[in-house]
């Protein structure tokens, strides 16, 4: 896979670069957090850990309230005669209260969703109107004299078994949008079976439910859950698109989850790293609370920077290292934010792509990179344009997957055969940006035909924009991430042409040695820089210098404690690093004298191989001075 993914496409760092949690080990897993709840000399209790995958990523602590609405269950007794006319009453009336709930909703969510996803909503409207699922519900009750609630099941449960036996994509989630209608419908049954009182419901609460949908993400009064964990569903809903229009954390797919989490337990939906604590003790509740805020608010709260981020970047003889955060979803660009980081050094954009089988719209695109831009609070934006390859299966961008992906249509390469696509998110990055400092990535440069073209289809862009009068961030500096052999071999003429230059580390020493860095056979390649990558950074970095550019380095392997120090050493000044790691690296960077660095690093570039530079950089293992 290609460099630093984002959250779907993370093997590499074997989980999403998600919320930080910073009383934790940052190469901890989610079960080995440590301090306890009662003694300090023993490990707190985590709870249980579930994952799902990642739907709209975020933050969430709770209570739980369940709702697992089966439709099949709602099979009973069949009514008297006499009865039927009350049923049919129900259900009128059932069917104006939803249809009137739909349009608050709509008029709330306002300004506050894209207008293609607001209309989401018409389409339950028409639904609630449509004859054949009237019909079908009425006779049912006339001539079977069924109970309005299994009427309704019955008839629902018989279109989503027909739907789902189709291949058409529309007629499925067609299915669920009837399904939710159903539920909706019987909600407000139900609420006229309990009377007007107050519901034993918790007002704000985390979702846990069997299926995903957007009846389920707000009470009958319109208010939105605090977050949301399925059992079931997919990425791809209405739904879906629904909660991350509306920043609701949500994850589906979670296994058992009906059966582990009651109601009313208390529960830590990481969202961004895809995970679920049911009941974990108090100290491991305070170890999430701060990154909380004010989730959920209008506005959130600046919390104020710990004292161990107000830190100065310095080595021990005094060498300033600049950091940006790494991010690759909103939570994570907030969480750097609230730490004092200084850039967003690299905010990778894979996230709305990788959640439907058509690309996002303009206004999905500029509402989510303006959130980003909002969430900075003035600071500079790197935007890396979107990189994947055709093992990812996005199909808008491969037709097919590729013999070789990781040599193919990626990146740059994949965005100019799809001049549509890169047009698009040029476009959505410079209207969400207005009034930022903007910086725009080129995944995957081979040599300056690839930047010349997109600066061309950038000023094009700019112009298309001018000419409809829209208000949009006039100037940006283009760059361009080395990560090809042939961006290396080219590098002074890329950065003679370049606004700024990024090394992506895993990436280049995985190209570098012909070795995949998702083989758990060859992980070991990773875990220490090669003296020829060595080599390839000095010439980098003189390249750079030569022509006054900034030069970033991301990746994980550019943050590891063994290699920091090299890299220090080589005249890397500039790191993006994920907020969850920013504690430890800035510890691994105030113990490294960079003189003596530089002296060690320029012997370990005269290496043959890795063992002979083993030696040499001994004394730096774990990133400390000897």
């Amino acid at each position: 896979m290609p460099d630093e993914p984002g959250p779907a496409l993370d093997a590499a760092d074997g989980a999403p670069e998600g919320t930080p949690h910073a009383s934790a080990p940052a190469d901890a897993s989610p079960a080995e957090e440590v301090s306890s709840e009662e003694d300090p000399g023993e490990r707190p209790n985590p709870g249980k850990i579930l994952r799902g995958a990642v739907v709209a990523p975020g933050l969430a602590l709770g209570v739980a309230h369940r709702k697992d609405v089966d439709l099949a269950e709602a099979m009973g007794e069949r009514v008297p005669l006499d009865r039927v006319d009350r049923e049919l009453n129900r259900f009128r009336k059932s069917l104006d209260d939803s249809r009137l709930q739909i349009l608050d909703l709509k008029s709330r969510l306002a300004g506050k969703v894209p207008d293609d996803d607001a209309r989401i909503l018409d389409t339950h409207v028409t639904y609630l109107k449509d004859s054949v699922f009237i019909a079908d519900v009425e006779n049912l009750i006339l001539q079977e004299q069924m109970r309005l609630e299994a009427a309704i099941g019955k008839v629902v449960g018989d279109f989503d078994r027909i739907f789902r036996l189709v291949e058409n994509e529309a007629l499925r989630q067609s299915a669920v949008d009837l399904r939710d209608v159903g539920i909706r419908v019987l909600r407000n049954l139900e609420r006229d079976v309990d009377g007007p009182g107050p519901s034993s419901a918790p007002t704000e609460y985390v979702l846990i439910a069997r299926t995903l949908s957007i009846v389920d993400m707000f009470n009958l009064s319109n208010e939105h859950v605090k977050g949301i964990v399925t059992q079931e569903g997919g990425l791809t809903s209405h739904a879906a698109i629904f909660a991350r229009s509306m920043r609701i954390p949500t994850i589906t797919g979670v296994e058992g989850v009906l059966d582990e989490v009651e109601e009313g337990a208390f529960v830590i939906l990481d969202a961004a790293e895809g995970l679920l604590r049911v009941n974990p003790s108090e100290k491991v509740r305070a170890q999430y609370t701060p990154e909380l805020g004010d989730q959920g608010s209008e506005s959130r709260e600046v919390v104020e920077v710990p004292d161990w981020a107000r830190r100065p970047a310095r080595t021990l003889d005094g060498e300033k290292i600049t950091i940006g955060s790494s991010c690759g979803n909103l939570p994570e660009v907030e969480r750097g934010t609230g730490l004092g980081v200084a850039a967003v050094g690299l905010y990778r954009t894979e996230l709305l792509y990788l959640v439907g089988h058509e690309p996002p719209s303009r206004d999905a695109l500029v509402q989510h990179y303006a959130s980003v831009v909002g969430a900075a609070r003035g600071a500079p934006v790197t935007f890396r344009l979107l990189n994947v390859d055709s093992s990812v299966e996005i199909p808008y961008l491969h037709a097919r997957r590729e013999a070789n992906p990781a040599l193919g249509k990626m990146g740059i390469r994949a965005l100019l055969d799809k001049e549509s696509i890169l047009r698009r998110q040029l476009q959505a990055i410079l209207l969400a940006s207005k009034g930022c400092e903007l910086h725009i990535a080129i995944p995957f440069v081979s040599d300056c035909g690839e930047l010349r073209r997109v600066k061309e289809i950038l000023f094009e862009e700019r112009f298309e924009l001018r000419k409809a009068k829209e208000s949009f961030q006039d100037t940006a500096a283009v760059g361009v991430v080395l990560e090809t052999p042939a961006s290396i071999l080219g590098v002074r003429e890329l950065a003679m042409e370049a606004d700024f230059l990024m090394v992506n580390l895993d990436s280049l020493q995985q190209y570098l040695l012909a070795t995949d860095r998702e083989s758990p056979e060859l992980s070991s390649t990773f875990e220490v820089l090669h003296p020829f990558v060595l080599r390839a950074l000095l010439d980098v970095v003189e390249a750079a210098r030569a022509q006054g550019r900034p030069l970033w380095v991301f990746g994980i392997t550019s943050r590891r404690l063994e290699n920091l120090p090299l890299l220090i050493g080589a005249g890397l000044h500039e790191f993006c690093v994920p907020p969850s790691e920013l504690r430890r690296f800035l510890d691994a960077v105030c113990a490294i004298e960079s003189k003596g660095a530089a002296r060690r690093t320029r012997s370990a570039a005269q290496s043959a191989c890795r063992a002979e530079m083993g030696s040499l950089i001994s004394g730096y293992r774990h990133g400390y001075a000897p």
